[in-house]
């Protein structure tokens, strides 16, 4: 029986590794297929049938994109978009998620139940709605356009207050019973605690709104505003004529910050996604 039960478990053990194998391929081959494709020329591009590596790689696909479009430009702009909605998301969310958590008033759940229903409405049904009130403000064409709407966050409410409902309320109570008031019970107790929680939320939402297309395309008219996925498709030229190993190089370009974030930060994010799991 024990050893039919061993055979079984390394039988199935080998059956989950087989499939997670899968699905890293799965995962990995459209970001290997557009990395290999980067450094092929043009006539390489769309052999049939397709090659994984490039038989002469050529790293002038990245130097063509500096050459094409300012991408300079649109890299500055889709920073301080990005930096500024993330920044602006985890304070209003972190301080929502807390009082939604921590703080009981009349029509709490309610409230929150409303707050959580949003995030079941799509983009594309509000965005006109949206784009009256940002022409309204005098925003069109600004950076302030994709910031000022993108502040508050029905998902990142949701994830603080979750991480916030597993902190012990007696840590507050002592606090209160030394004289603190709400806001350094929140800023020097629970704020610090749930460090992880933050990081991930920065850590999603930068992932989300670095690669932010939709938004910019509807709010931006003007090159000199452009994020860098939008601008990244004056690469394209006209009636799509450009070269799609430049096209892939800027996109690989666009690429790196993200993984960078995901490789130094990685540890912030298991421990944010994985909190409470053992608890």
């Amino acid at each position: 029986m024990i050893l039919n039960g061993g055979i079984a478990g390394r039988f199935w053990r080998g059956v989950g590794l087989v499939v997670l194998l899968l699905a890293a391929v799965v995962a990995l081959g459209p970001l290997l297929w557009t990395f290999t494709t980067s450094l092929r020329t043009p006539a390489e591009a769309f052999t049939n049938p397709p090659k994984w590596l490039p038989t002469n790689p050529d790293f002038g696909n990245y130097s063509a994109v500096f050459q094409q479009v300012p991408i300079g430009t649109f890299l500055i702009n889709s920073t301080i978009v990005t930096v500024l909605i993330v920044i602006g998301q985890t304070i209003t969310c972190t301080l929502s998620g807390y009082a939604f958590a921590m703080i009981r008033f009349p029509g709490r759940n309610a409230i929150f139940g409303v707050f959580l229903a949003t995030m079941m409405v799509p983009l594309q049904t509000i965005i006109i709605p949206v784009f009256v009130i940002v022409k309204s403000l005098g925003l069109t064409d600004s950076l302030g356009a994709l910031v000022i709407p993108a502040l508050g966050s029905a998902f990142g409410t949701f994830l603080m207050r979750q991480y916030f409902m597993q902190m012990p309320l007696e840590l507050g109570e002592a606090a209160r019973i030394d004289g603190a008031s709400q806001f350094q019970i929140f800023a020097m107790v629970y704020a610090r605690m749930a460090a992880p929680a933050v990081a991930t939320l920065a850590i999603l939402n930068f992932s989300a709104f670095w690669a932010e297309f939709y938004r910019p395309l509807i709010f931006l008219q003007s090159q000199d505003t452009f994020t860098l996925p939008l601008g990244l498709v004056g690469l394209q030229g006209n009636l799509g004529t450009g070269s799609i190993s430049v096209v892939l190089a800027g996109v690989v370009l666009a690429m790196v910050p993200s993984v960078l974030l995901f490789v130094f930060a990685q540890r912030y994010f298991i421990e944010g996604v994985t909190a409470g799991s053992f608890r």
